[in-house]
């Protein structure tokens, strides 16, 4: 502990080096020597801005896929996104993990559970299903699938064809908070479960907009009791958001910029309990206002092209390509999207946050550039 001369600071004497000393010897340490960085003017992020290229993730996980085990040996074959300035821990964010899992052709990944909150999100292929607490649900390209954490999930690939999507879980979060915990299941899945429903039995319960079933009471569990949030629905809720602003009627966040966020259907809350996620399309040629947020969150691009800008930081990005908006950092987008590289004719982002964790703890603060929100 070094005592320094500075505007408000005591003045370095020998008194003030041998008091020094003695809080050294006690693990005491005085807040006038830390508060430039325990208590910053506004939060300044361990991560910084990063993106990460789908073409060379996607080359790299099939590579993993003829190497590595996806039973126990390799858990998995998860492989995660680490963010530059976090010293190396595969972790996009201090509170959000992102990885991409890769499974082969009639591969099947073991059980297990866990306390971490977790979802899937497919941007292209189909044929897998992840089984959760024994229900086969289809994974197919634009479909997201929330799973909250304590639950057991295993997958099975039913085709000729490899297939990867992309995990986002809470790992960071828990594992900075000392609350976690894993459990293996079962090394296989049973013939009942290797089934291939269109839909899940969650679905046929939970998945009708606006309909609560009475027979499933208040779940007691946190966390969507619907497993499966399938892209025709999020591509329709986005297209009629844009329909009523060409009509002169209000639906989208800003000129241009459509957005749905998943929802629990037996509360109305986020889908899971420390994580939020979203869906944004930006019409071509359309640019978002600089956005400032509490918390961070991962993007990956489902659907077009565009400029994506997070501080002082701009990257081009296409389809499959993911970035990292670390917390106070301003994020813009500008859609370049067009009919040869979009199926909706728009980009389209899948996002995710910790927001649920900054709003339940009151810490949520967004700053919206040219308004006074």
């Amino acid at each position: 502990m070094a005592a320094l001369a500075a505007p408000g600071r005591p003045d370095v004497t020998p008194a003030l080096q041998e008091l020094y000393r003695g809080f050294e010897q006690e693990l005491l340490v005085p807040l006038w020597t830390e508060i430039g960085d325990l208590m910053p003017a506004h939060p300044r992020s361990r991560a910084v801005p990063h993106v990460w290229r789908w073409d060379s993730l996607r080359e790299l996980a099939a590579r993993a896929g003829e190497l590595v085990p996806v039973g126990r040996g390799g858990e998995r074959r998860a492989i995660a996104l680490a963010n530059p300035s976090l010293g190396g821990r595969p972790f996009a964010t201090p509170t959000l993990w992102a990885a991409i899992q890769y499974l082969m052709p009639g591969e099947d990944a073991p059980e297990h559970r866990h306390t971490q909150h977790a979802f899937r999100f497919v941007v292209e292929g189909e044929g897998v299903w992840t089984v959760v607490g024994g229900d086969p649900v289809a994974m197919r390209r634009g479909d997201f699938l929330p799973q909250a954490g304590w639950n057991m999930h295993a997958h099975h690939n039913a085709t000729s064809e490899p297939m990867a999507w992309i995990d986002g879980l809470d790992i960071p979060f828990q594992y900075a908070n000392e609350a976690q915990f894993f459990e293996y299941g079962r090394d296989a899945i049973s013939e009942a479960e290797r089934i291939t429903p269109a839909r899940s039995r969650a679905e046929r319960l939970w998945g009708h907009p606006g309909l609560r079933p009475v027979s499933a009471g208040t779940p007691a569990a946190p966390g969507s009791p619907l497993l499966a949030y399938r892209w025709e629905h999020t591509d329709r809720a986005l297209n009629d958001q844009l329909a009523l602003e060409y009509e002169g009627f209000a639906g989208t966040v800003e000129p241009g910029h459509a957005a749905v966020r998943f929802s629990d259907p037996a509360t109305g809350a986020d889908v899971l309990p420390t994580i939020r996620a979203e869906v944004h399309r930006v019409v071509r040629g359309a640019e978002t206002a600089p956005v400032r947020e509490t918390g961070s969150s991962v993007y990956q691009v489902f659907n077009g092209s565009g400029t994506v800008t997070v501080g002082e930081t701009s990257w081009a990005v296409t389809r499959g390509d993911l970035f990292v908006v670390p917390s106070w950092q301003p994020l813009s987008v500008r859609s370049e999207a067009g009919a040869t590289d979009s199926e909706s004719g728009a980009l389209d982002l899948f996002r995710f946050s910790d927001s649920p964790i900054f709003e339940a703890l009151r810490l949520d603060r967004t700053h919206v550039e040219g308004t006074t929100r």
